[in-house]
């Protein structure tokens, strides 16, 4: 097995990669010529079949498929010319070694997240939260789930992960503000993402469902703590409305898809908290993935900057 992190220019590979996206295209010249996402457990590569001929066998995207390549340079980043392909047999591949996985103990993580369930002191709010996690489709999916298709923690197990990580910055955050309601800020942290599991498919395609297209996590989240409130007896409607709120607002603004700014205290620390997870993650994939000149790992498309190594 060659991963995807391990290669490096001029090498010839010989090796089974998961298809993720298979176009066929036209050089300037009116060339066919077939464009491909490769991944394994450690990434994705761009790669090219220049040369359409016997040599490349049947196969579409979510195949698993053998390929011969060399590996080179395009725009600073690595990319696979290809000189044959064929589908590949089962048995002749582990389809675990081809998904993206959190590198961190998935049990802790839900073990971390139950734990913050239990801290909440408010029971209406606890048993609202607890009931959410308990439905048959979040608990099956959550330990497996990515947490988005391209951004951050887009891999399995990369949901749990960040829904953690938020967490647990909100609860560093709240003692340090006056006026945060503590129980509903960790109830907001712990719900805001939950809506992905219906807005992305499992892998292997790890993408966007009719669910995520028409309605998208944020308004399917408010809508599950709508239903589940009901069933909480006594559930007061504005708690609903100020946890539906931090919910609508946590991206934080209106053009990265917020339907409202956060008009709350405990709504602003998610937004903040949440905001520093996905990016702190852009930051260290970036850097995970080793220099492209020097000290420097190249220009990120996302956060629209070169990013460095602190070395010195």
């Amino acid at each position: 097995m060659r991963y995807i992190n391990e290669l490096m220019d001029g090498d010839k590979v010989v090796c089974h990669y998961l298809c993720k996206k298979k176009e066929t295209l036209k050089t300037k010249m009116g060339k066919n010529y077939m464009s491909l996402v490769l991944q394994d457990k450690t990434g994705s590569i761009n790669a090219k079949v220049w040369t359409l001929n016997h040599d490349i066998h049947s196969f579409e995207a979510g195949d698993f498929i053998k390929i011969e390549a060399e590996v080179t340079i395009y725009q600073d980043e690595n990319e696979l010319r290809v000189t044959r392909i064929r589908k590949s047999a089962e048995g002749e591949y582990e389809p675990t070694e081809y998904f993206p996985t959190t590198d961190r103990d998935v049990s802790s993580i839900i073990q971390g997240l139950k734990g913050f369930i239990e801290s909440i002191d408010d029971t209406r709010i606890k048993a609202l939260v607890e009931n959410i996690y308990a439905i048959d489709e979040i608990a099956a999916a959550l330990p497996t789930h990515s947490a988005a298709k391209n951004m951050h923690h887009n891999y399995m197990g990369g949901l749990c992960e960040h829904i953690l990580n938020v967490t647990e910055i909100c609860e560093f955050l709240a003692p340090r503000y006056k006026f945060v309601n503590r129980d509903l800020l960790i109830a907001s942290a712990l719900l805001h993402d939950i809506g992905k599991i219906f807005e992305l498919s499992p892998f292997p395609e790890n993408d966007y469902t009719d669910e995520g297209q028409l309605i998208g996590h944020i308004v399917h989240t408010a809508q599950i703590i709508h239903a589940e409130a009901a069933k909480v007896p006594g559930f007061p409607p504005r708690l609903e409305r100020l946890l539906a709120h931090s919910i609508i607002s946590h991206h934080g603004k209106l053009e990265w898809g917020s339907p409202k700014l956060p008009k709350t205290i405990e709504a602003a620390i998610l937004h903040i908290a949440d905001n520093a997870d996905a990016n702190l993650k852009m930051f260290e994939d970036a850097l995970e993935k080793g220099p492209a000149r020097g000290d420097w790992a190249g220009y990120h498309r996302v956060l629209t900057r070169d990013i460095s190594k602190s070395n010195f």
